[in-house]
């Protein structure tokens, strides 16, 4: 087999592969691992006994990440303040052609529910639900029966569609609540933000230790407001406000001397109310912001 003939089956299952990883982990640099991880595993491998390359490559690439996610899970346990996943650069503007779907699955709710998983569910949901592989597929990739196959896909689908976090908010309410948020902060403006804020909307910042951020989780509109308010006020003065579509949804990056020094989303209900603020302020998880885009 000639040598590019090698890499092409690996180079057009790239994305996918990636989409996948990162799906599972919460986190693009382990995804970039696992999918480095994989190829190298398919240049070593005899490709001329592998009947789907497909297959093989997203077989290798599960269960890597399975394995990625065990010792993330450990190394999590020690972790300062709340947990957020990576946020990323997602094409919103992209995704009118009938992938709306496919970018709810990127929200930082959804993957903040697939926590709430054991690995195994995580993974045959991903396959299932959101790459379309079959219950055939699935048992061989995470190598265990069919039957137990569909019972790991059902109890992950009825834990997801309980929580509410697969569905889509328009452009224009998000943009509303972006444009809403910021003028609380900047200046003071608070009204227009608390109408469209859930009762129980919750406030949640990821400084991973490493820059000062609330450990806990805010609740409340009261509390969130006050917070954002009298603390955001002042420390995010003279700090450029950037929208971006950041996991499938809009957000805002705030920069300052040209740095990312936080990513903000939220999720949403059914009616369009904010239920969660999420402020990534790790600067390992903001290092890469945008180099690269996922479907």
């Amino acid at each position: 087999m000639r040598s590019h003939d090698s890499i092409e089956p690996f180079e057009a299952a790239r994305a996918d592969l990636l989409g996948l990883a990162y799906r599972i982990l919460g986190s693009l640099a382990d995804a970039e691992d696992a999918v480095q991880d994989t190829y190298l595993k398919w240049s070593k491998t005899d490709r001329e006994q592998i009947e789907n390359a497909t297959a093989w490559l997203t077989t290798a690439c599960t269960r890597r990440c399975l394995d990625l996610l065990r010792a993330a899970h450990r190394t999590r346990v020690n972790y300062v303040g709340a947990w957020l996943p990576e946020p990323i650069h997602t094409p919103v503007e992209n995704d009118l052609d009938g992938k709306l779907d496919l970018a709810s699955s990127l929200t930082t709710a959804f993957l903040l529910m697939l926590e709430r998983l054991t690995p195994k569910e995580r993974a045959a949901y991903l396959l299932h639900e959101i790459f379309e592989a079959s219950y055939p597929e699935i048992a061989e990739t995470l190598d265990i029966e069919q039957s137990t196959c569909r019972k790991l896909v059902s109890r992950a689908k009825s834990n997801i569609d309980q929580a509410k976090v697969r569905h889509t908010t328009p452009v224009a309410r998000q943009d509303q609540l972006l444009a809403a948020f910021q003028a609380a902060i900047t200046s003071g403006a608070t009204a227009p933000l608390a109408s469209l804020l859930a009762s129980d909307i919750q406030l949640s910042a990821d400084g991973g230790g490493k820059v000062p951020a609330i450990l806990n989780i805010l609740q409340g509109k009261a509390e969130i407001i006050e917070f954002l308010w009298e603390r955001l006020h002042d420390y995010w003065a003279g700090h450029q406000w950037v929208v971006a579509d950041i996991n499938g949804a809009r957000g805002v990056l705030l920069k300052k001397d040209g740095a990312t020094t936080a990513a903000v989303s939220f999720a949403y209900d059914e009616a369009g109310k904010a239920t969660n603020i999420f402020i990534v302020r790790n600067p390992d998880k903001l290092a890469n912001f945008g180099a690269v885009a996922i479907h």
